[in-house]
């Protein structure tokens, strides 16, 4: 058991605050796409496949940007960092307006998630810094509640809107011009709002480079945990992301419900996953966090084999179910994979952390297999992502019962 130890120091109460509003706000761009998907399938008339170029244009922009993010907020500091990234988030979502064509509604998720990607690389750092070491994983897991709260309130709000039930043509500009608006405001905030840098002293890691020596991507792979940890994180990115944006697809394409009951059942389950983050961040002040992950990973394989072997009711329950398991993990390998570097290394790592978002792109596999085969075998992609993450979890454990 982890002895029970304060969450964060009361100098850093104001700052915490202000950057987990951060994760409500990506939160709730990024959920918006799992409604988007079914929307331009029904305005467009273009199938799965093609309306998955929403998450690979999105994810694309964390891919391409997540390395040029760390440099800017290695040179210039948190606060800039944020600024920029509020910045290219507003625009993006402004650019929604004059859009009339697939290819424009692409092209400003681009700069969203471009923008997202500098949000991103540098709260989930942050917060870790934000008080004790020991509770860096539950502090994390704390801010990215509201990370849940944001993607619940976008698919209930968004979701009611683009499928109301008078079968209008709803104008997807309409919650994209509004959140440009309020993420610009914000922005504003955070030029007079100072943040303050954190240069704390490394963990105890006995790889990880002496203080002051140079930061290279190079050095931080050869950290092996530090890549398993990555990986995981990719695994991780690969299903949570799939079977969001696949979640409204199903449900319909079974004939289980129709479009704005499956936006209310999201929204549901998205409940759900942020009462895991709660429950998990609570818990995980008094059990070590790899266990945590462990029992959780194992939660999700069980769930994914249930929804793939098409049984009704139990399917969707436990398609529901894996929401709670699936919480934490996001936060838990984040801070398990920069656990023992400097407050420098963890700026790099952070921007190689934050390229995993890439794996969105899984649901061009999931489209695919449902557009030629059956709404249930897509499920194998993100079986195979939480997986990884068991494997990395079981590691994990292992290697600090022999210590």
């Amino acid at each position: 058991m982890a002895n029970k130890t304060k969450l964060t120091d009361r100098r850093y109460v104001v700052p915490f605050v202000l950057i987990t509003l951060l994760f409500f706000l990506w939160g709730f761009a990024r959920a918006i796409l799992d409604v988007l998907n079914k929307h331009f399938q029904d305005e467009l008339h273009i199938s799965i496949t093609q309306s998955s170029l929403i998450q690979v244009t999105t994810y694309l922009g964390y891919f391409l940007m997540a390395i040029p993010a760390g440099l800017f907020i290695t040179r210039y500091g948190y606060r800039r960092g944020v600024v920029f990234g509020l910045t290219l988030f507003g625009l993006g979502a402004l650019a929604f307006i004059p859009g009339s064509t697939f290819a424009a509604f692409l092209a400003a998720l681009f700069v969203i998630g471009c923008g997202l990607t500098f949000l991103e690389t540098a709260a989930n750092p942050y917060v870790t810094e934000l008080g004790p070491a020991d509770t860096a994983s539950s502090r994390l897991n704390l801010s990215q509640t509201f990370n849940g709260m944001g993607c619940f309130m976008a698919t209930l709000l968004v979701g009611g809107f683009l499928f109301s039930e008078d079968g209008g043509h709803a104008d997807a500009s309409v919650p994209y011009a509004i959140m440009g608006v309020v993420v610009l405001l914000i922005a504003l905030v955070f030029t007079r709002v100072p943040l303050p840098e954190i240069s704390g002293q490394k963990d105890s890691l006995a790889d990880a480079p002496a203080a002051g020596g140079k930061v290279t991507i190079g050095g931080l792979l050869r950290n092996r945990w530090f890549l398993f940890g990555l990986l995981a994180l990719l695994s991780y990115e690969v299903a949570e992301i799939s079977i969001n944006s696949y979640f409204v697809n199903f449900v319909t394409g079974t004939g289980w419900m129709s479009k704005l009951d499956a936006s209310r059942v999201v929204s549901l389950a998205l409940v759900i996953f942020m009462v895991g983050r709660f429950l998990g961040s609570w818990i995980m002040r008094s059990v070590k966090a790899e266990k945590m992950l462990l029992a959780c990973a194992v939660g999700t394989v069980a769930c994914m084999v249930l929804t793939m072997l098409n049984l009704g009711t139990l399917s969707l329950v436990a398609l529901i179910a894996n929401y709670l398991f699936e919480a934490i993990m996001f936060p838990t390998i984040f801070s398990m994979a920069v656990s023992g570097l400097s407050a420098a290394e963890k700026k790099r790592a952070a921007s190689l952390l934050m390229m995993t978002p890439i794996g969105g792109c899984g649901f061009l596999l999931m489209g695919l297999l449902a557009d030629h085969v059956n709404p249930f075998l897509p499920f194998i992609i993100p079986l195979a992502g939480f997986a990884v993450v068991t494997a990395y979890s079981w590691s994990v454990v292992r290697k600090n019962v022999k210590q």
